[in-house]
């Protein structure tokens, strides 16, 4: 007799990638939140990365991203580890380039899983590959007048 399974919400859903993108207009928490929701998930984890006002000890006035055109075929592979190595129902990541300002939204990315503990390992491990493989360069303009390139995120 075949095993039944009592918990078909514990597992990877069919096309859990929802949403992959960059783009060079404002970033919405809203659409990213509603991007991973699903009724088989206990646990949604957002991350949210914004332009800060100091990097290293020196004060920050604006930044620009730039990327690579293969950019968003990155993030979908590295999302496709994610998928791959966590039971995620549902995944979102959005990258913005272009001129941002102190405050802006730099990256949203989401991740809802059957239970808390797998969102928050899984978003993690998105937003960091995300962070060291995909090709998103920042050029940084410091109040002093210097500028500095930073690679990937």
């Amino acid at each position: 007799m075949a095993a039944i399974d009592d918990h078909p919400g514990e597992h990877a859903a069919q096309d859990p990638i929802k949403l992959i993108a960059v783009r060079d207009t404002a970033l919405s928490l809203d659409e990213v939140f509603t991007a991973v929701g699903d009724d088989a998930a206990g646990g949604t984890a957002l991350f949210v990365g914004t332009v800060r006002n100091h990097d290293g000890g020196a004060q920050v006035d604006a930044l620009g991203y730039s990327c690579h055109p293969s950019a968003e075929a990155e993030m979908r592979r590295v999302a496709e580890k994610v998928v791959a190595e966590y039971p995620v129902r549902a995944l979102a990541a959005v990258h913005r380039v272009g001129d941002l300002a102190v405050g802006d939204l730099a990256v949203v990315v989401a991740v809802s899983c059957p239970h808390r503990g797998e969102a928050f390992e899984a978003c993690r491990k998105l937003i960091d590959d995300l962070k060291h493989e995909v090709p998103v360069w920042k050029h940084q303009k410091f109040s002093d007048g210097t500028e500095e390139w930073v690679g990937a995120c």
